[in-house]
């Protein structure tokens, strides 16, 4: 039977999935079961949403019996985007965040060496993505907080191993993330709006393809694949394509780059505003400061879609690479 949910559903389920806090979602499951229609058809559907509620409910309560201690999945959001590192054991998650980062992860040969998240900050050109390591996504034994952590990422970097049945290890993981109602961006079409999937934009990483004589091997991985997600080869060890994966963790991120120009000075081409794609003037006033946001009375544009020192108004959409003065 049809669930025939009302709009103000989806959009309270989608505040829901974005919360950062077990207050927040309580609060947003409560009204979500409130909007839900009562008739045979959401029998299930108002079932599985009071589980969620009492289960963040005894979540909560524990919390508040240590002390509201937090949880090492929390971790709060750094730099241009949070980026997961996730993959079945072994695949070598933990030397890429380490290679790639300031982070210090315990790395071995043997697995399950990682058992809980370690953020560390990737250098791509002048701004810093927020890598963190994960343990692994394993039939046997995974924490639910893990898929929590990895619902609210901005991007999901899924580590396989070329020399160790490599689509295997995908197939499995994918199917893992399916149950738990996360899929990739690339799938998204695969599933009707009333899945309650959360998507989010994916890059598999085939590690351990340390050197051309790897190619062979890895371009038989693609063939086999037959699957529209993106696969960069790399090595942890040698750094290969290490200059690839920062382009494409910029590019998946959707984020622009934005200098900001002092009246009468030169701008920082150091240190750059950071904005998502499609942003506007008004949006970087806000970053810059309060002030900038209530009191702008005009802008000016240096960049590659407008006239050096073009007057712009405030809903004008910004580009990668953009200098911006602001006056108040």
């Amino acid at each position: 039977m049809p669930t025939n949910l009302p709009p103000d559903y989806f959009e309270v389920d989608k505040r829901f999935r974005q919360a950062q806090t077990v207050a927040e979602k309580i609060e947003l499951l409560e009204e979500m079961i409130s909007i839900v229609p009562k008739h045979k058809g959401t029998d299930h559907l108002r079932a599985d949403l009071r589980r969620q509620l009492s289960k963040l409910k005894e979540e909560a309560q524990a919390r508040k019996k240590t002390g509201g201690h937090q949880s090492s999945y929390q971790i709060d959001k750094e730099g241009a985007g949070q980026v997961l590192v996730i993959g079945p054991a072994n695949a070598g998650k933990s030397a890429l965040v380490g290679a790639l980062t300031n982070a210090v992860p315990e790395i071995s040969p043997a697995p399950y060496t990682t058992w809980k998240p370690q953020p560390g900050m990737m250098p791509v050109e002048n701004i810093q993505v927020q890598l963190v390591d994960t343990p692994p996504i394993d039939r046997e034994y995974v924490e639910s907080a893990l898929f929590d952590l990895i619902r609210h990422a901005d991007l999901i970097l899924l580590v396989v191993d070329l020399q160790a049945d490599p689509l295997q290890g995908l197939e499995a993981t994918l199917v893992q993330l399916e149950e738990q109602r996360i899929a990739p961006l690339q799938h998204r079409e695969r599933y009707p709006e009333n899945a309650r999937m959360v998507c989010i934009p994916l890059i598999v990483l085939v590690n351990k393809c340390d050197d051309p004589s790897l190619d062979e091997l890895y371009e038989l991985c693609c063939a086999l694949l037959e699957d529209d997600l993106t696969l960069l080869p790399v090595s942890a060890s040698t750094g290969r394509n290490f200059d690839m994966l920062k382009r494409l963790v910029y590019d998946h991120l959707d984020v622009i780059r934005v200098y900001a120009r002092p009246p009468g000075k030169e701008p920082d081409l150091e240190r750059p505003f950071v904005l998502k794609r499609g942003s506007t003037v008004i949006q970087l006033a806000a970053k810059v400061h309060r002030d900038f946001y209530e009191h702008l009375k005009s802008a000016r544009v240096w960049g590659s879609s407008a006239f050096e020192g073009q007057m712009v108004p405030r809903e004008y959409v910004l580009k990668d690479g953009d200098i911006v003065e602001l006056r108040i």
